[in-house]
């Protein structure tokens, strides 16, 4: 069994924006991504196996360095399929990892669940490790980073400027 990471935030947000963000390109293109890249969403069918396929480029010139210096591209195609969309609720789905010097392609799965509570929305991310420890550490750095941008985002209330 593989093992998983649980990742929660707080937010003092309606349920549907946080949903609007994680499931309208725009909203996605506003916060995914670590500091330092840019996402644009290709296409999104947003139904039980459907797909979402984006590009995440570095735009910060470290990222760039950092990127060459690990032998990967600065512009990654990515492509998940959605195992499961139940709106307000959860978000389930299987991303595919590709991107790996040396490493066959595989996919992690990734579980996105929101439980409001009053005038707050609890959300809790429950994600497969990646193939070795440092990939792992990789992963949970780079969620950390993005749901920072994504409370930065909510903290601002400038969502209407973004959906």
């Amino acid at each position: 069994m593989t093992e998983r990471i649980v990742i929660e935030r707080r937010h003092r947000a309606r349920p549907d924006d946080l949903w609007a963000l994680w499931t309208t390109p725009a909203g996605l293109e506003a916060w995914w991504g670590p500091p330092g890249f840019a996402v644009t969403v290709q296409d999104m069918d947003l139904r039980t196996g459907g797909a979402l396929r984006y590009t995440m480029t570095a735009i910060a010139p470290e990222m760039v360095a950092f990127m060459q210096k690990s032998g990967m591209s600065t512009a990654t195609s990515a492509q998940a399929t959605y195992d499961a969309v139940d709106p307000m609720t959860h978000l389930a789905y299987r991303h595919l990892v590709d991107f790996v010097p040396g490493r066959a392609a595989y996919e992690t799965r990734v579980l996105v669940e929101f439980l409001p509570a009053g005038d707050e929305v609890t959300m809790r991310l429950t994600l497969d490790q990646m193939h070795d420890a440092v990939w792992t550490e990789r992963q949970r750095m780079g969620w950390e980073l993005e749901l920072g941008k994504l409370a930065a985002l909510l903290a601002d209330r400038k969502l209407g400027e973004v959906l």
